[in-house]
């Protein structure tokens, strides 16, 4: 029944299918679903991989693509192709002899290699390079910016109201009565609520 597992090619789609889908989860945590896919995946290739002759070494040729491509990610994109190709090779060069065939001879097909190899790592490479530019992205507006900015009290403030500031309604607190229509300077933000006093005229 899981014979076709000890198929090489198998072996190997499901090893790549297993390490895109890790990726996508690490990137993408929630549901688990992800989470599970890839634990189901990595386990049917790594039964293939226990019960077939490979060549650990061609693991560390893997491995060691993945120095050029870190190396990648902190250079300009000017600079990336030599690397994201060094990754490339590394990664296909290790796909080919993974699993021991014939002699010298690949175990797994040599077009399926050519045809996953880089489209695994150009995945990897869109996939972790947009979640890092989303993570050390700016946010559109700093809300801390709003603290000294002034606007209006749009309700009576007492204690708890609303004003108006930078285009948008927001929540308020403030230790003084304002009335409704007074112009206010925001002192300090906790989370989407807005500390004001009046601006004494």
């Amino acid at each position: 029944m899981m014979n076709f597992l000890l198929d090489p090619n198998v072996s190997y789609v499901l090893l790549i299918l297993g390490f895109l889908t890790a990726i996508l989860a690490l990137f993408s945590p929630g549901t688990g679903v992800l989470e599970i896919a890839a634990l189901f995946a990595l386990a049917l290739a790594g039964y293939g991989i226990a019960n077939q002759p490979v060549n650990w070494w061609a693991f560390i040729i893997m491995g060691l693509g993945l120095i050029p491509f870190i190396a990648a990610l902190r250079r300009p994109p000017k600079t990336r192709v030599a690397l994201i190709l060094a990754a490339s090779a590394a990664f296909v060069l290790g796909s080919a002899f993974l699993f021991q065939g014939e002699g010298w001879q690949p175990a797994v097909n040599l077009l399926l290699i050519l045809l996953i190899s880089p489209l695994a790592v150009g995945l990897t490479w869109v996939i972790t390079n947009k979640a890092l530019e989303a993570y050390t992205a700016r946010p559109a507006f700093d809300l801390d910016r709003l603290v000294g900015m002034t606007g209006h009290a749009s309700s009576d403030i007492r204690g708890q109201g609303s004003v108006y500031v930078n285009g948008e309604e927001w929540s308020a607190v403030s230790k003084n009565f304002i009335p409704a229509g007074s112009a206010i300077r925001v002192i300090r933000r906790e989370g989407l609520t807005l500390e004001v006093d009046p601006i004494e005229k």
